[in-house]
């Protein structure tokens, strides 16, 4: 079975960014964003909700993201889902997804709505290497084939 992991959001960071460094000196940004839905239920009445997620950045595009947002900027990210487990100091098994960003797009151009009142133009983000990688991408051994021309994975 073909395996695909890809995701796109649009939505608004729901806070400031907060920039990192790896002890490699690589770049690491966290930040969250704010996706809303809004649908007409089956008695005609206007529903909405609101999705929070976490989101993760490395390398030159966490340095952009890091410089040009802020909280309340609208942002289109693309990336993959992480899955990420971890103990917590009471003991308690805890886990959560993480969007691993692997390219992003400014949704807004108007003065003012970044930090510097600048917006550079769309960015794409490199994929980080693999020392990067290792604690939150599995290693491409276990990454899915290719699909070979012709071969529909549906």
């Amino acid at each position: 079975m073909a395996n695909f992991n890809k995701v796109i959001l649009v939505g608004n960071l729901t806070r400031d960014p907060v920039l990192s460094y790896l002890p490699n000196k690589t770049a690491v940004v966290e930040l969250g964003i704010a996706v809303n839905r809004r649908w007409r239920s089956a008695d005609g009445q206007q529903r909405e909700e609101t999705c929070f997620i976490d989101c993760r950045a490395f390398g030159r595009p966490a340095e952009t993201i890091n410089q040009y947002c802020a909280k309340g900027r609208p942002i289109l990210l693309e990336g993959h889902l992480q899955y990420q487990q971890w103990t917590a100091q009471d003991g308690g098994k805890r886990s959560k997804h993480v969007i691993v960003v692997e390219g992003f797009q400014f949704m807004d151009t108007k003065p003012g709505a970044a930090r510097d009142n600048a917006s550079p133009p769309p960015a794409r983000a490199s994929e980080p290497q693999e020392q990067e990688y290792a604690a939150s991408s599995p290693p491409e051994s276990e990454q899915p084939p290719a699909p070979v021309d012709g071969d529909v994975p549906f």
